[in-house]
């Protein structure tokens, strides 16, 4: 299958991305292109768009979700690790509501020397897919673990 996004990835885009070869197509095809560029690449290639305007998985839909937050509900529903991996990445993507984790703050910091360190998007997708197996690893292994957000205070 298909996909395409904006250039020049960060947070949303390399988790979703992940997200895609990881659990969905693990032979996916990811093109990266202007922003501008997604919407008639999907139409016309068939590709599914996500992080960009006019994509079938925006950067933020109709319910305030991600583009990870939305794949994840909707194509791999129940697991709960992804789902809390999501609000990590919700709040890592949109700096406003950086605060609704502990970690999102950590990933968005990381986030911010992926194209100082990768080559290109596919070089930074493939590097940081190391992150997200571990967060999503870590996740897995404490189901039942509460994610304390910044505001609540709570032990690390």
């Amino acid at each position: 299958m298909k996909w395409v996004t904006r250039k020049r990835i960060h947070v949303n885009r390399t988790a979703t991305g992940w997200l895609i070869r990881r659990f969905l197509d693990p032979q996916a095809e990811i093109l990266f292109v202007e922003p501008e560029q997604v919407a008639n690449i999907q139409q016309r290639e068939g590709a599914t768009g996500f992080d960009a305007p006019g994509a079938a998985y925006p950067h933020r839909d109709d319910r305030g979700r991600c583009s990870f937050e939305a794949l994840a509900e909707e194509k791999l529903p129940g697991d709960e690790a992804l789902a809390r991996l999501g609000k990590i990445v919700h709040g890592a993507d949109f700096p406003a509501e950086m605060d609704i984790t502990r970690e999102s703050a950590g990933l968005w910091a990381i986030s911010q020397g992926f194209t100082d360190v990768g080559k290109d998007d596919a070089d930074i997708l493939e590097r940081a897919s190391f992150l997200y197996d571990s967060l999503y690893a870590h996740l897995k292994r404490s189901p039942s673990m509460e994610l304390p957000s910044r505001r609540g205070g709570g032990n690390p």
